[in-house]
């Protein structure tokens, strides 16, 4: 089994060394020290709330690297769950119910391009993205992803199988068009390629 090389973030020494001593010992990951953390696939933040210091840190990792995003996380209010998935966050895990293997399922799952949330806070998480979508974006002609319709049609296409030539005739676009699109949505969103861009618009209940 390859082991996922793994970046852990946190200012609390102690809540580090608890989850330092889950994944050392598990074959599944291999935990990188900080010269190495650009080599990460997963970079696993450990925080007692998600607040400002906490999106911070999110956001510094998203722009210096690829790898997937995990919160460990004591307290997740609405307002914060929202906030850690614009920032990126891939997987949630409450603190209390941070085992071993909780911890690397949600580490693989993240790897993968899948979502990895408890379901009472994924429900929660639905409810603010609805009303949010609802009540402010909706009326300006935005969604919460921010992609446009026509982005969200294209990776519909691609979801139903079609190709660059069959998406472009169905939607009337030339061929550089369908590919522009793509490219555009996966380097915005720091996607890495056409199926991950897929699993995002279902993640977000886009298509």
């Amino acid at each position: 089994m390859r082991r996922l090389p793994v970046h852990l973030y946190s200012t609390d020494v102690i809540s580090r060394a608890g989850v330092v001593s889950q994944l050392r010992p598990r074959p599944e990951v291999l935990l990188l020290d900080e010269a190495e953390a650009e080599q990460a696939e997963v970079a696993v933040v450990v925080s007692d709330s998600i607040d400002e210091p906490t999106l911070r840190a999110l956001r510094a990792l998203r722009s210096r690297s690829r790898a997937a995003l995990v919160l460990v996380v004591t307290h997740a209010d609405d307002a914060g769950l929202v906030a850690a998935v614009e920032h990126g966050v891939a997987g949630i895990v409450r603190r209390c119910e941070a085992s071993a293997d909780r911890l690397v399922a949600v580490i693989r799952a993240a790897a993968a391009g899948e979502g990895a949330v408890p379901p009472d806070l994924l429900g929660r998480l639905l409810q603010q993205v609805g009303a949010l979508q609802r009540d402010v974006l909706g009326p300006r002609g935005l969604t919460f992803s921010g992609l446009a319709e026509r982005e969200v049609e294209v990776l519909r296409l691609v979801a139903d199988g079609f190709d660059t030539a069959e998406i472009a005739s169905k939607l009337s676009y030339s061929q550089r068009t369908i590919k522009n699109i793509l490219h555009d949505v996966t380097n915005r969103l720091h996607l890495r390629n056409r199926c991950h861009a897929v699993a995002y618009a279902l993640r977000n209940g886009l298509i």
